[in-house]
């Protein structure tokens, strides 16, 4: 089984290199498959692929931006992770790559939680952090029962 591209595209120069992501479907070189990742922006400022790594088998795959990219990965089983810019990991998964096949993977950034999704709609996450702002959110409350309590001790202990 081939993974051939929904719309005609004219063939790229030099061939399809593996870890590359690529805008446009692409037929995968002999012993690997397509892993069709799509990504959205979040609810941030700043759009999370722009913030963030792609890494798969904890090498880098350079995604610019949002949207949907093909990579070329060698079959057999890869882990598959989103991390921040200091390596700690937002959302990971784990992926059995079959040779001619395509995979898809849909990386969603929310308000609340970090997630992927295969092909059919199907939560593969493995490990999802909190978003950003359910991390403010608990940090704001934990700093505010804090100042109120050392501000509420500093009024108590005065005569």
């Amino acid at each position: 089984m081939s993974y051939l591209p929904s719309q005609p595209y004219p063939p790229m120069p030099g061939g399809v290199s593996p870890l590359v992501a690529y805008p446009h479907p692409i037929t995968p070189p002999p012993g690997c498959g397509v892993l069709v990742v799509s990504v959205n922006r979040g609810p941030y400022l700043i759009p999370v692929p722009a913030t963030s790594r792609f890494k798969i088998d904890r090498q880098v795959v350079a995604i610019p931006g949002e949207g949907t990219w093909h990579v070329a990965v060698p079959a057999g089983a890869h882990d598959i992770r989103y991390t921040d810019f200091m390596g700690v990991p937002i959302v990971t998964t784990t992926l059995a790559v079959q040779p001619g096949a395509a995979h898809h993977l849909a990386f969603r950034f929310g308000g609340w939680r970090n997630r992927v999704y295969d092909g059919y709609g199907t939560d593969v996450t493995r490990f999802g952090m909190w978003s950003n702002y359910s991390v403010m959110l608990v940090l704001l409350a934990v700093v505010g029962v804090a100042c109120c309590g050392v501000l509420g001790l500093a009024v108590g202990s005065n005569p």
